[in-house]
């Protein structure tokens, strides 16, 4: 889902940018030590990457940009980047790929914040995800997008303006970016049918979708190509539908061809019920493992793509909080490990402190959501243990 908190100020540097340095220095302190270097983390002992190989897979996290000794959730955040390169080998941009961020106008690409991510992450050895070259709802267009004169032939249009965003894009990155979210969210949960937008339109939901997916193959023919959306495992009639309607494009996409390897399940995973977690459990898993049985039953691998856990609903004591979160956050993930079909998968941030989850779903007291690997301190927590549980005891994809 990857909504952001403050969508005009994360474009640029925030209020924070100011603060000293030696916050961040100092929280630095308090993480784990014995695995400082960025070398180290893909072989170091009880790493989460190095734990997530032992059954082929890798493990990453969201990261953003940020200006030197910011409080952000960015490489550039000395406390932050240390959790990155001790506990991950992948990364993936929050925000900064987003046509909000590297299309200013029609006309107009700005890439300086993405490069640096990039520079970063191909300095560092990590391997790197593009997310996304088009998000879909068009909540999230830029401006200028939104109000967009297609002219008198509005589908050739549309489609030269898609082409052109996506030859931009992976000709500038080549293959410092393995793995593409070329299309994010395009179906709508309440009707499990492509959205509605000034692009599609212009040129038909199928035949925007099909443009995106065909460009980023003749343009990036060694990426996996992914389709990415939050449909989630708990049960509730707009998660229904919108699990229909995203079988309905997969199968659409089979049909005609398009160049699709995999989907991404965003994973962002909520506590919604005043319930034992093993009870929200059994209610959830069947109809999850029948939705997956589908989907790889098509031929399409797994991602998780940007895993948290959304607390909202949990109790304000923090003890019992964190272990309701990573009691449930092991039980989903002991059933997407057991899928051979699933790769990679990336948290959407390491630390509570950056979390999109606070801003976006607040909880009734107000406190941070605690939905990430490591506290506002960055210290681990439960939930961190129980995904290294989760890695640990996994099988292998490969049998």
């Amino acid at each position: 889902m990857n909504l952001f908190s403050d969508e005009v100020t994360q474009m640029n540097m925030t209020r924070r940018d100011s603060l000293a340095l030696g916050l961040a220095l100092a929280a630095t302190a308090c993480a784990p030590t014995g695995m400082e270097s960025a070398g180290s983390r893909a072989t170091a002992e009880g790493s989460l990457h190095a734990l997530a190989q032992r059954s082929g897979r890798r493990f990453g996290s969201a990261l953003s940009w940020g200006a030197a000794g910011a409080d952000r959730g960015s490489f550039a955040n000395p406390a932050y980047a240390a959790i990155l390169e001790r506990e991950c080998g992948l990364l993936v941009p929050e925000n900064e790929l987003k046509w909000q961020w590297t299309r200013p106008s029609a006309g107009q690409f700005d890439f300086r914040q993405m490069d640096a991510i990039v520079d970063y992450a191909t300095k560092k050895g990590f391997a790197l995800r593009g997310h996304t070259l088009f998000w879909a709802p068009q909540k999230w267009y830029p401006k200028w997008l939104v109000g967009h004169d297609f002219g008198s032939q509005p589908s050739k249009a549309a489609e030269a303006m898609l082409v052109e965003h996506v030859r931009t894009v992976c000709r500038r990155y080549g293959d410092r970016i393995y793995s593409y979210d070329v299309v994010n969210e395009a179906v709508e949960p309440e009707t499990g049918a492509i959205r509605d937008t000034v692009v599609t339109r212009a040129m038909g939901g199928e035949a925007m979708l099909d443009v995106m997916f065909h460009t980023a193959k003749a343009e990036a023919p060694h990426a996996q190509l992914v389709y990415n959306d939050y449909m989630s495992w708990e049960r509730g009639t707009e998660d229904e539908t919108h699990i229909a309607g995203v079988l309905k494009l997969l199968e659409g996409f089979r049909k005609r061809g398009t160049p699709v390897d995999a989907l991404g399940v965003q994973s962002h995973i909520r506590l919604l019920k005043d319930l034992p977690v093993a009870e929200i459990v059994r209610e959830s898993e069947g109809p999850w493992r029948r939705f997956l049985d589908e989907v790889v039953g098509m031929g399409y691998d797994l991602v998780i793509t940007e895993f948290d856990v959304n607390d909202r609903r949990a109790p304000d004591d923090v003890g019992i909080r964190d272990r309701l979160v990573a009691d449930y956050a092991r039980a989903y993930l002991d059933v997407m490990l057991s899928y051979p079909q699933l790769g990679d998968i990336l948290a959407w941030g390491m630390v509570d402190r950056y979390s999109w989850l606070t801003g976006f779903d607040p909880r009734a007291d107000k406190s941070i959501k605690r939905g990430l690997p490591y506290d506002v301190d960055f210290r681990p927590k439960p939930l961190r243990e129980a995904v290294a549980a989760a890695f640990a005891g996994a099988s292998s994809r490969h049998g």
